[in-house]
């Protein structure tokens, strides 16, 4: 359904050490810098570009919003919370863990915030 999606940065290098190290722990390769400046992060046809907001005002994150990423397994959203952490992330919400979903499902689900503020998440079968 997505081509891609764009997030607003202050601070584009503590964002990038932010997204290599936490996206690197879901086998994600490090982000490229473009002509324009933004990094750029390329992944099964999916784009994820952190970039200095266009307008010149001050990137926020975005309040109600959140981006999530998809990990093979609890293990893996383990490390891309204990990553993005050690790279400037804060731990929002609950714990990493298990979530009672609608329909009785479960999920494996991790959150954090990037260095702008922008709400993250990344979800797990649960095993």
């Amino acid at each position: 359904m997505f081509s891609h999606i764009v997030l607003g940065a202050n601070d584009i290098d503590a964002s990038r050490r932010f997204y290599d190290a936490a996206l690197g722990a879901l086998g994600i390769p490090p982000g490229a810098v473009d002509e324009w400046g933004r990094v750029v992060y390329l992944h099964q046809g999916g784009r994820l570009i952190v970039t200095r907001p266009l307008n010149g005002a001050p990137a926020t994150g975005a309040n109600g919003g959140t981006i999530g990423f998809e990990a093979a397994s609890p293990e893996l959203a383990n490390a891309w919370h204990a990553e993005g952490l050690v790279h400037g992330g804060t731990a929002i919400e609950d714990p990493p863990g298990i979530r009672n979903a609608t329909g009785g499902r479960q999920l494996y689900l991790a959150y954090l915030a990037d260095p702008a503020g922008n709400k993250l998440c990344v979800k797990a079968p649960v095993l």
